[in-house]
């Protein structure tokens, strides 16, 4: 099992993309002064496309360290090679243990200051074009719960494994 591991974070606060409109009628998006949010933990399976992910208030090494057993869980009996970034909370004495107690999750870790490696980038991008873009949505939950419908609902192709090479190996993980 390849996945690729990232987080997010969700605001109320809708981000703008380009649209079409009628001439002289120019969409309006509303502008929330909260700053209320949520994050999300999401990994793609580098193999077929679909997303795991796992909403939380907090972003820190033992949520990281629990998301890992939700993964682990997810996947039993097979071996999970995990793509993830250098953040702060992927590190620590909970990540450790976890690490040690599961001796078939083999963490790499991408270089650091290079977000456009991961594929899991892309698929925040294109949920947050789909979803969270031009919304007009009042209340976070319901677009918190609009984000998570579409990451989970979609299927989303990386050739990730292909331009690195990693094609030599797949059979050992399908």
């Amino acid at each position: 099992m390849f996945l690729a591991e990232d987080e997010a974070g969700l605001y109320l606060q809708a981000t703008t993309a380009s649209v079409w409109a009628p001439v002289g009628q120019t969409p309006v998006v509303r502008v929330d002064p909260g700053r209320a949010q949520t994050h999300f933990y999401g990994s793609l399976n580098l193999l077929t496309g679909q997303e795991l992910v796992w909403r939380s208030d907090v972003m820190n090494a033992h949520v990281s360290a629990q998301y890992l057993e939700m993964l682990l869980t997810a996947h039993p009996d097979k071996p999970v090679v995990l793509f993830w970034d250098r953040a702060p909370w992927h590190r620590g004495q909970p990540i450790q243990q976890v690490l040690a107690d599961n001796p078939r999750l083999e963490i790499i870790y991408f270089p650091a200051g290079s977000p456009e490696l991961n594929p899991q980038e892309h698929v925040w991008k294109a949920t947050r074009q789909s979803v969270s873009h031009n919304h007009d949505e009042l209340r976070l939950p319901k677009v918190a719960a609009q984000f998570e419908t579409h990451l989970t609902t979609t299927t989303f192709s990386s050739s990730f494994l292909e331009h690195y090479g990693y094609t030599a190996i797949r059979p050992m993980f399908i």
